[in-house]
């Protein structure tokens, strides 16, 4: 019981709360644009498609654009917004 007084105070937490929240607002971001684009273009009949580098221009922005744009958005976040923190515990006695 009172170890886990010590981990619930932990100042970390509050950091990992906060990057998972981010992580988590991704993920939305990500599967909104790939369903406004996938569904947004893709919902016509197939002879009404518009292609882009051979692709119909649906997949384009859903998959590859977006792909693409995640992975940099992804790479942004955790450069400005992400801290790098020790996973060693602060004291001798707060170990499991």
């Amino acid at each position: 019981m009172h170890e886990n007084k010590k981990r619930k105070g932990d100042w970390r937490y509050p950091i990992a709360h906060r990057e998972a929240w981010i992580g988590i607002a991704i993920v939305l971001f990500h599967f909104a644009w790939w369903y406004g684009f996938a569904y947004g273009f893709g919902s016509k009949p197939v002879e009404s498609y518009t292609y882009i580098l051979g692709f119909p221009a649906w997949f384009f922005y859903s998959c590859i654009l977006g792909f693409f744009f995640i992975i940099i958005l992804v790479i942004l976040v955790v450069r400005f917004f992400f801290q790098d923190l020790p996973l060693e515990s602060d004291e001798e006695g707060d170990r499991p």
